[in-house]
């Protein structure tokens, strides 16, 4: 079988301990659940609680809008623009 670019990640043994109580006490109030399960989820409520993440990729956002607006602005003065001879 090939090896994939990424190799096998090692979790450090008190992370990978503090997960599996993580998951016991989810399992324990709400349903059964396995680690691997809840990771995924950890990592999404992290992302979306992170104030400094989410203002700079709005920045980003908005940047990328006013690229593409200034860009579609240009084309169309470009379009409009009276040909030299004196006809539009």
């Amino acid at each position: 079988m090939a090896d994939l670019k990424l190799g096998r990640l090692p979790i450090p043994e008190p992370l990978k301990e503090e997960l599996d109580r993580y998951a016991a006490e989810h399992s324990r109030l709400y349903e059964p659940v396995d680690t691997a399960t809840l990771i995924p989820h950890m990592l999404e409520a992290f992302i979306r609680s992170d104030r400094g993440y989410r203002s700079r990729r709005a920045q980003s956002e908005r940047g990328k809008t006013r690229q593409r607006t200034g860009a579609a602005a240009r084309a169309t003065s470009v379009a409009t623009r009276p040909d030299s001879d004196g006809s539009a």
